[in-house]
């Protein structure tokens, strides 16, 4: 089990040390955090860290995962899309479904906390059935610069019965909710599997294991099947850097429980990437191993998030804490981990020729490429490790429970 005394030799002790001093003011208190999924997303790979150096620094934290049906699921991925932009039609038996599902999970789970974390949409409405006797604060990592009006004055029902939301970006801040909204960017573990150091033979290993070839340079895209993640626009890059440099694009994705629409997306791209497939120059790879993760960001000469909204995007800061170079889109919380020009290229999310230039630009200048990828990592060791999150995390619990 880590502990935080792990990280002295990344972070430094003078950052750990900081960590327990704010922590001590907080021992005995008593934090839960509700999401909608145990794995398959970057909310509950940060959770799956966060909770555990939360209890090693000494505080009481736990971890709730929602209950819901199947259709639960469907309703509130609409429901995402929509406040990230997209069109819904809001009918009264999305809405019914919606809070019924959340009114009978909380049945199952009695929130007797010093303090309540929700994490993004599907949970958000329990705070209508709870008896609220704490601060309740909700954690959105979505982008929600421009949600659907109608979903969002729904959604807003119940985000003003909350104490303070946080974001990702400054950009995310809404001006029509009168309550304290704060900014903390998400992190990396730089110790878990997915994130630490790797010697050649384990990446060799995994490669081989998952039938992904290193003849040719990988482009590859870590992300879910989304269509926010513009997976097919990210075929559309491989297309024309293919006409010019020999390479092989990697798609590496995960399913979620809570994310019903993968699937379908996943079988769309087979079928349009099918002549690809063939000649063995797309792959596709089920990235539940998380070594196997690791290994494709290392050897990877470029790691692409070509999205079209993204509330963060840790697979970016994932690949600069490895040495290697990106290219993504200049869209919600990317630009905040991306030094255009120094770490990697930004680019516009519907800039499909200026993408493919950016990385045909990497992969035929290595000494670039090199020299971004150490300056990736040392960015990302200054703002985007799991010690940087913890510390934000602790103020703002000291912040809310010394003024509830």
């Amino acid at each position: 089990m880590k502990s935080l005394d792990d990280y002295i030799p990344v972070v430094g002790g003078e950052v750990v040390g900081k960590i327990y001093q704010r922590a001590h003011r907080l021992v005995k208190k008593h934090i839960v955090h509700i999401n909608s999924t145990a794995h398959g997303g970057g909310v509950a790979e940060i959770l799956n860290n966060l909770v555990l150096l939360m209890n090693d620094a000494g505080i009481d934290a736990g971890w709730r995962v929602l209950i819901g049906p199947s259709d639960f699921f469907t309703i509130t991925k609409k429901f995402h899309n929509g406040l990230q932009g997209h069109n819904i039609r809001l009918t009264n038996n999305k809405k019914d479904n919606y809070l019924e599902t959340n009114e009978r999970f909380l049945k199952f789970t009695h929130l007797d906390h010093d303090c309540v974390i929700v994490h993004d949409p599907q949970p958000l409405s329990l705070i209508k059935f709870a008896k609220k006797v704490q601060p309740w604060i909700w954690r959105c990592h979505i982008d929600i610069t421009n949600p659907n009006p109608e979903l969002w004055e729904f959604m807003k029902t119940f985000i003003l019965r909350y104490d303070m939301v946080i974001v990702s970006s400054e950009n995310f801040k809404k001006k029509d909710l009168p309550l304290e909204q704060r900014v903390i960017p998400p992190s990396i573990d730089p110790l878990s599997a997915k994130n630490m150091e790797l010697s050649h033979t384990v990446i060799k290993k995994h490669l081989e294991k998952f039938n992904v070839p290193t003849d040719k340079p990988l482009i590859t895209q870590v992300s879910r099947f989304d269509p926010w993640k513009d997976p097919e626009g990210v075929l559309k890059v491989f297309e024309i850097v293919k006409e010019q440099v020999d390479c092989r694009l990697v798609y590496c994705y995960n399913m979620a429980p809570d994310d019903p629409e993968g699937i379908t997306i996943y079988n769309q791209m087979r079928q349009k990437a099918a002549k690809y497939l063939a000649s063995g120059d797309v792959v596709f790879v089920l990235g539940d191993n998380q070594i196997l993760v690791n290994s494709l960001q290392r050897v990877s000469a470029v790691i692409l998030q070509k999205s079209l909204r993204e509330g963060f995007g840790l697979t970016v800061s994932e690949a600069q804490w490895k040495g290697t170079p990106v290219v993504a889109s200049k869209v919600g919380g990317i630009p905040k981990q991306v030094l255009n020009n120094v770490t990697g290229f930004l680019v516009k999310p519907d800039d499909i020729e200026g993408c493919a230039d950016k990385v045909i630009t990497l992969l035929k200048d290595p000494n670039l490429s090199q020299e971004m990828g150490a300056k990736g990592k040392e960015f990302v060791r200054k703002n985007f490790l799991i010690t940087r999150h913890l510390s934000d995390y602790l103020n703002l619990l000291n912040d809310v429970l010394n003024h509830y």
